[in-house]
């Protein structure tokens, strides 16, 4: 069980992708996980801007970046990527920065928006992938 931590302000999260990467950010009280804008990816320099203005909009004090693993939990395609990710958000933004393991996020996604009543869009699977990232994290860390 992961211990229980102290956190002050709003948690973003960060599920990136190849084309997209899906943001969602926590409530003031850490409760709950709202998606916010597929973000083009591609274009690393402008994320980690786009995730400063967020931060400095918000005052954002952790960002959750998603690490993708095989179901082994082995280190796979795109797990190099997110630390280098992270590392650069670290570098660049001077807050928390958290890897956590994203396996089956985007699969979940994709489960609930076929059980919805509309259409989904470009980028809801994205959007809802990083929501589902936050939400666990915000979860175990209020345990």
């Amino acid at each position: 069980m992961a211990e229980k931590m102290q956190r002050s302000g709003r948690v973003i999260a960060i599920d990136p992708g190849t084309k997209r990467v899906g943001l969602a950010m926590s409530d003031p009280l850490g409760v709950t996980a709202q998606g916010l804008e597929t973000f083009e990816a591609g274009r690393g320099r402008e994320l980690i801007d786009h995730v400063r203005a967020l931060i400095e909009e918000s005052g954002a004090t952790t960002v959750v970046v998603g690490l993708p693993l095989s179901m082994a939990g082995g280190e796979i395609e795109g797990s190099e990527r997110s630390r280098a990710l992270a590392a650069r958000l670290r570098e660049k933004l001077g807050v928390e920065v958290v890897l956590r393991d994203e396996r089956m996020t985007s699969l979940e996604a994709e489960r609930v928006l076929a059980e919805g009543e509309r259409k989904s869009e470009k980028g809801d699977v994205d959007r809802l992938a990083a929501v589902l990232l936050l939400q666990s994290y915000l979860e175990e860390v209020s345990q």
